[in-house]
């Protein structure tokens, strides 16, 4: 389980990183910055049938990340939908910060930031949390935004579904710099290097049914998501 009241996550072997673990860090605030720095997770679990891994869009507060969908949705019905009514999943996101080129075809690589955790998912039935649960997702893809915009009608509250995922353990891994180039190839004439990978925002674009002027939260965005 976490250390709820220490700075890391204690890891199993779900979330050990065994392969390069000097790359792997179990700090809260290693793993809190990559989640909050991603826009889509991806979530894994097993289906009736079989197991399935589906993109989401998500916010976090603390330990829980909040996912949301329809009333319908098969993968939010069937992750509530344990005998217990909080089953086990599995949340990964990453972020690509560059491209590695090697002289050779064998230590081309990619420069990262991933986390992996797994957590409970519960139904949220409590109305307040499920309004701080959408918050946190309109939040998360655009700080702020949730001032602005028009907050859920009772309708669409019962139409939605809110689930709320704590986070049990986790585990973040990265790789940094360039190559890895053996002895043998470091004098071959081949550019090697690195092609560095920023995840930024262009120019807003208005809906024709956008009257008012573009706010500061949009326009004080630099190139990266902060």
């Amino acid at each position: 389980m976490a250390k709820r009241d220490e700075g890391e996550f204690l890891p199993s072997k779900k979330t050990k990183v065994r392969r390069l673990s000097e790359r792997a860090s179990y700090s809260k605030d290693d793993i809190f910055s990559v989640l909050d720095e991603a826009f889509i997770c991806h979530v894994g679990f097993n289906s009736v049938n079989y197991p399935i891994v589906l993109p989401m869009a998500f916010g976090r507060c603390g330990h829980t990340i909040y996912l949301h969908g329809a009333a319908a949705n098969d993968m939010l019905k069937t992750i509530v939908g344990g005998s217990n009514g909080s089953v086990e999943v599995c949340v990964e996101v990453t972020l690509v910060d560059g491209v590695v080129l090697s002289k050779s075809m064998m230590h081309h690589s990619i420069n990262y930031r991933s986390v992996v955790l797994i957590g409970k998912a519960t139904l949220v039935r409590d109305r307040e949390e499920k309004l701080r649960g959408l918050e946190a997702i309109v939040n998360h893809l655009l700080k702020g935004r949730s001032q602005d915009a028009r907050w859920p009608s009772e309708i669409e509250l019962k139409k939605t579904i809110v689930v709320a995922v704590e986070i049990v353990e986790a585990s973040m891994k990265k790789r940094d710099g360039g190559p890895n180039e053996d002895d043998s190839d470091l004098d071959l004439n081949v550019w090697s290097g690195v092609l560095p990978v920023s995840n930024g925002f262009k120019d807003p674009l208005p809906d024709k049914f956008s009257f008012s002027p573009v706010p500061s939260y949009v326009e004080n965005l630099t190139t990266s998501k902060t």
